[in-house]
């Protein structure tokens, strides 16, 4: 065998001898047809020289091996008919495998695993904020008033103030229920249906968080307790009313008669008289119930006869606070109202009344009130004043311009109401800046407490109110995607603004200079001599005179009961707190204050879940667009 091109190109071995026996026989064909087909053959001519060279140089296997490289070996591949599909046996060993490997790894812990008993799956340990929040609404349970629950759960508590209200004839049964204020045994309306208002609003939005904790029932029931007192207090099966009874009990600054200051008795012992007062004009205080009844209609929206019962005496107390040549403060001049709650204005409770209301109706006339450019105007909502940012019992500017930013955040209604809730959504915003400390609007303790009623007294419950505002417009631009707001050119992150109210709930629960928790039960110090007749006053089965118990006022030891929960009025200025029965501004707890920080540590908890109820607030609320119209009819001929 020879190569068979020296020339370059494709590589052909061919056979010598064949190659001579194909030239002799052209040889032969050129001979006999050399002069017809010349031009034909010539194309088959075999080069001479290339022959020659072919028929004298043979290569041996060696040579060949050099040209053709080492003889091609294939290893030839075994297959599997599985009778659709033929696979080659390699394959179909890693791939059984492959498949035996995933069972191993994934299939036998499963099976395993559900083959074991079942436990229930152990629920996440409570943070500080719910183990203070159980203890928080106990207070609410020690503050009763009337005949209570055999549940009540306070041992040292019995029924009490069964006589209030017999004077008023109109009231059948007299004004038996509600919550005694603080440390006395006075039942004030205005700052009770502020604490209503305020539970309301929380359970409202973190209805998720209380049932969790297991603590629904238990707010629901609280909340029951003050509203059915609040129907007591006007005919509120009337559709026009003209009174409002406004308090039970109290006192009068300078006199000596037995009254609620002047003797230091258990709520189950008063033995003297309880006047109640009687009011017939009082937007505020009207203004401050329709918002706590029409905010309780829809925490009791399940209970349809109860919740139409609440919205129809809110409907009623509030025309009572809108009718003209009646709009004067509730307290004025009256020596038993207006030297403990005074109330500075009315047009802030016209607004938030109208805000609860709309939501508990969806009637637009509420609405068109809560955005009327006079009530901004007239309770200088928009003047930039600090005072006007704080939340309490008496102003509820902030709280009433949050609840209607809420509606522009999620509901977005557009015209004609979109330019006032703007304003009132920046003034929100405005509120949050004032509360951070890096705008010095306010001053703030070495310790870190925000000073918001300037350094006066009892500053807990104003600090446990912007904390709620705080944490809840968090919650409000968290739900709807907002990373943050501004502040003139600074941005503040949701973050940011949770850790003020973080911070300021810390403080209270025990981070501050004092080592001190301000909630009674909760940490391992608190304030033992709250000031507080029934929790100072031991249940040794005697009845404490009038003036005879006032030695366990001035008693120096701590109080036989502790009345756990009770958010006590604070330190001062300077961090210091004296935990001293005699001093009311160090260690009385409210009404007010506690509805506060229960709606705070509420909304600061975590281990009950995160963020807010959106769509309940809204249930009542119809569509804010007209529908579509219905298609024409169908064409005839």
């Amino acid at each position: 065998m020879h190569g068979g091109n020296h020339w370059g190109g494709s590589l052909e071995i061919v056979n010598s001898n064949s190659i001579a026996e194909g030239f002799a026989d052209s040889n032969h064909n050129r001979s006999n047809n050399n002069n017809n087909n010349h031009s034909s053959s010539s194309t088959d001519d075999w080069d001479r020289a290339a022959l020659h060279s072919q028929r004298f140089h043979h290569l041996d296997e060696t040579q060949q091996s050099w040209l053709l490289g080492p003889k091609e070996t294939k290893k030839k591949n075994r297959y599997v008919d599985l009778g659709c599909i033929v696979v080659s046996r390699k394959a179909l060993k890693w791939t059984v495998a492959s498949f035996l490997i995933a069972f191993l790894v994934i299939g036998l812990p499963v099976i395993i695993a559900k083959s074991l008993p079942k436990h229930k799956s152990a629920l996440p340990s409570p943070d500080d904020y719910t183990l203070a929040l159980h203890k928080a609404l106990l207070f609410f349970n020690a503050q009763k008033s009337g005949k209570l629950p055999k549940n009540n759960g306070i041992p040292w508590r019995g029924n009490s103030g069964l006589s209030d209200g017999n004077s008023t004839t109109d009231v059948k049964g007299g004004l038996v229920g509600g919550y005694y204020d603080a440390g006395d045994n006075t039942k004030f309306h205005f700052p009770m249906s502020f604490a209503m208002t305020m539970l309301s609003w929380s359970l409202i939005e973190y209805n998720h968080k209380y049932q969790s904790i297991g603590e629904y029932d238990h707010m629901r029931d609280l909340i029951k307790w003050g509203t059915d007192y609040l129907l007591l207090t006007f005919n509120s099966s009337a559709t026009k009313i003209d009174k409002i009874y406004a308090q039970a009990g109290g006192s009068q600054n300078g006199t000596s008669e037995p009254n609620d200051h002047n003797c230091w008795q258990r709520p189950e012992d008063m033995d003297y008289p309880r006047p109640v007062q009687t009011i017939n004009a009082g937007p505020d205080l009207a203004g401050e119930m329709a918002a706590a009844l029409a905010a309780a209609s829809i925490v009791f929206k399940d209970n349809t006869a109860y919740s139409r019962k609440l919205v129809k005496g809110a409907k009623t107390v509030f025309d009572f606070a809108r009718e003209g040549g009646k709009r004067r403060p509730y307290c004025r001049g009256n020596p038993f109202i207006e030297p403990y709650y005074n109330s500075s204005g009315y047009f802030d409770e016209y607004m938030w009344g109208a805000a609860w209301l709309y939501y508990a109706t969806g009637n637009v006339s509420y609405l068109s009130l809560a955005t009327n450019s006079g009530l901004p105007k007239n309770s200088k909502a928009f003047y930039r004043i600090p005072e006007k940012s704080v939340l309490s019992w008496d102003n509820k500017l902030p709280a009433a311009m949050l609840l209607l930013t809420r509606f522009r955040i999620f509901l977005s209604p557009g015209y004609p109401y979109e330019d006032m809730l703007r304003m009132y959504h920046n003034t929100t915003s405005l509120t949050m800046c004032s509360y951070l400390e890096q705008f010095h609007v306010f001053n703030w303790t070495r310790g870190g407490m925000v000073q918001l009623n300037q350094g006066k007294p009892q500053p807990l419950q104003y600090v446990a109110n912007a904390a709620f505002l705080a944490s809840l417009y968090v919650d409000y631009l968290n739900a709807s995607g907002a990373p943050g707001f501004t502040c003139g050119p600074n941005f503040i992150t949701l973050a940011k603004l949770r850790s003020f109210a973080t911070s300021q709930i810390g403080y209270i629960l025990g981070k501050n200079p004092m080592k001190m928790s301000y909630v009674v039960g909760y940490g391992k110090q608190f304030p033992r001599h709250v000031h507080h007749r029934g929790a100072s006053i031991p249940s040794d089965g005697k009845k404490y005179s009038c003036k005879g118990g006032w030695k366990w006022s001035n008693n120096p030891k701590p109080n036989p009961h502790n009345i756990t929960g009770a958010m006590v009025a604070g330190p001062d200025r300077f961090d210091k707190f004296h935990d001293v029965r005699t001093n009311h501004n160090y260690t009385e707890p409210t009404l007010a204050g506690n509805a506060g920080l229960v709606a705070a540590l509420a909304s600061l908890t975590t281990s009950a879940g995160i963020g807010i109820d959106k769509n309940t607030m809204f249930s009542a609320i119809p569509p804010l667009y007209p529908q579509s119209p219905p298609p024409p009819p169908q064409w005839k001929p």
